[in-house]
């Protein structure tokens, strides 16, 4: 199953660089070579990415990916949803931060246990 997380990690990377390999593309993410290719032929099959072939010095074949206008379209639904996950998580992070800025300001309460 293709998360929407990597999804949207493999659109962006593919649309930042176009001819990344997919070992190049499986670092970038942390997932296997194995993952990688099975997340690219998913994209692939759903229309959200065509693969050109083309050859590099040394007659090595390799391949151009580029995101079709369906794709583009995901990348945007999913960075819009990622974006809004992103703001909460920023917000009750910041509700955090200042709940404890105003612990560390306020003077400790006095023992009155004897």
């Amino acid at each position: 199953m293709l998360s929407d997380e990597i999804r949207l990690r493999i659109l962006r990377e593919l649309e930042r660089d176009p001819k990344v390999s997919q070992r190049d593309l499986a670092d970038v993410l942390g997932v296997s070579i194995g993952r990688t290719n099975y997340c690219l032929r998913a994209l692939i099959d759903k229309g959200f990415v065509k693969v050109e072939n083309f050859r590099k010095s040394g007659n090595k074949l390799a391949y151009a990916y580029q995101l079709t206008p369906k794709g583009i379209s995901d990348k945007v639904k999913l960075t819009t949803a990622y974006l809004k996950i992103k703001q909460r998580e920023y917000e009750a992070l910041h509700s955090e931060i200042e709940e404890l800025r105003r612990e560390v300001a306020e003077p400790p309460a006095p023992n009155l246990v004897k």
